[in-house]
């Protein structure tokens, strides 16, 4: 590819960055200090995907930024990152020119005074390094990064090894562009993130955690990822309670609609709970806790996977038989799960079994699935499935003559269970009765 070669046929016409972005570039410009457009919203216009944020890449130092635009915001002035309102008041990325003096496999240290080229030099991946100037309408692509987004490769900037002791996150990044757009690895690349495995332990917590994350939100097939994380032996030595996970544990995900920006929480969490659905949940605490999720995260999850083990055979189990669950099965799995949790349960389990299907396993089809969530939504808020939905309360119970505080606990399992396969048995004269009935048998 041309280093600089000016707007042709063959460029998306989304190569468009949005007002605000034209003005802080034209702005620059007119200053003398030379301007472009750079990163992932390049790289998705030249792949006709849509871009949410554009960032800029410019002569100016923040100092001079700072002179030019009256709001900024400090986003990472040691590495020359200010973000600049425009007219509208929306906030755009702007980073002065820089190379790497060192780095340590986490953080760099920069310099400012370089050059474009300098600059997309210390970029991670070809596709990544391309430049665009919306003022002069030219694409500076020096290291075919075009080509490569024609091929369908990830390939490093320059030395790929030498990339990767840059940035031990690079391998996990290049898993992840492979994964969203359906592209390939270049051999050599690869060969640098087998490499890296074995250093990925000076990668923060978070910041595999964050990339898990966004694998989560921005694939459509994770399970393509995840293989590779394990291929590479990241996956072993990041999370290991996943190295050995079944495949249907990770194509479980791929049949999880992806997160949107309307119900992102609740379809990111089933994707990452679909990670989790076979594990013991002792093994689940303490991944996520050592991933440095939060603690509502780590509890949420843990429970999905306790109840997964719970009810999840039995879900299948009663969808392949020649009749439907009764009320009081689903009842049950409802008790065992919580009310609430219950269609979350069930959507996992409709994402289990398709993926189950298309590796050629026996699984309940999608048409029974459904009709048994309507059904069990509809039973698990009509019935009685919880303790507080008896018709009695610890306290009646202490009225009994020989009842005390230890025995109370049981009783109201005991009758919950009694009420969870008949709800008409839910008054409080017929429980009352029972409870009498198991005080006897309890030896009250």
């Amino acid at each position: 590819m041309s280093d600089r070669t000016a707007l042709d046929a063959d460029v998306p016409a989304r190569l468009a960055p949005p007002r605000g972005v034209l003005e802080i570039a034209r702005r620059l410009e007119k200053a003398g200090f030379e301007t472009w457009c750079v990163g992932g919203a390049v790289r998705d216009a030249l792949l006709d995907h849509p871009q949410l944020d554009w960032d800029l890449a410019t002569a100016a130092t923040p100092d001079e930024m700072r002179r030019l635009f009256r709001r900024t915001v400090p986003k990472g002035v040691e590495f020359g990152t200010l973000g600049i309102f425009d007219s509208d008041g929306e906030m755009h990325e702007v980073t002065t020119f820089r190379r790497d003096v060192r780095t340590d496999g986490r953080h760099a240290v920069v310099e400012f005074g370089a050059s474009l080229d300098d600059d997309l030099a210390r970029r991670d991946f070809t596709i990544n390094a391309i430049a665009y100037s919306p003022e002069r309408h030219v694409v500076h692509d020096p290291f075919g990064g075009r080509h490569d987004l024609v091929r369908g490769v990830v390939r490093a900037v320059g030395d790929p090894a030498t990339r990767m002791r840059e940035d031990r996150l690079r391998a996990l990044r290049a898993i992840r562009f492979a994964g969203r757009f359906g592209f390939a690895i270049d051999d050599a690349t690869w060969g640098a993130i087998v490499d890296s495995a074995p250093h990925l332990v000076r990668l923060s917590a978070e910041r595999v955690r964050e990339e898990l994350e966004k694998t989560m939100k921005q694939v459509a097939r994770p399970s393509l990822a995840l293989e590779r994380w394990r291929a590479s032996g990241a996956l072993g030595v990041l999370v290991p309670e996943l190295a050995d996970a079944q495949p249907e544990r990770f194509a479980t995900a791929d049949c999880l609609p992806m997160p949107t920006l309307a119900a992102r929480p609740q379809r990111l969490d089933l994707r990452l709970a679909s990670l989790w659905l076979d594990a013991e949940p002792r093994a689940v605490d303490e991944a996520l806790r050592r991933l440095r999720a939060s603690n509502a995260k780590v509890r949420a999850t843990t429970e999905l996977a306790d109840r997964w083990r719970r009810i999840g055979g039995a879900v299948r189990d009663a969808l392949l038989a020649d009749t439907p669950p009764r009320d009081a099965d689903i009842r049950r799995w409802a008790a065992a799960t919580g009310r609430t949790r219950l269609p979350m349960l069930l959507r996992l389990a409709a994402a289990r079994f398709a993926a189950e299907r298309l590796l050629g396993e026996v699984a309940p089809e999608p048409s029974s699935l459904r009709a048994l969530y309507r059904r069990a939504v509809r039973i698990a808020y009509r019935d009685p499935v919880d303790v507080a939905d008896l018709a009695v309360s610890g306290g009646d119970l202490l009225s009994i003559p020989g009842v005390r505080g230890p025995l109370v606990g049981e009783l109201l399992r005991r009758l919950l269970e009694r009420v969870v396969e008949d709800p008409r048995l839910n008054t409080r004269d017929a429980l009352l009765a029972i409870a009498r009935e198991l005080l006897s048998e309890l030896g009250g």
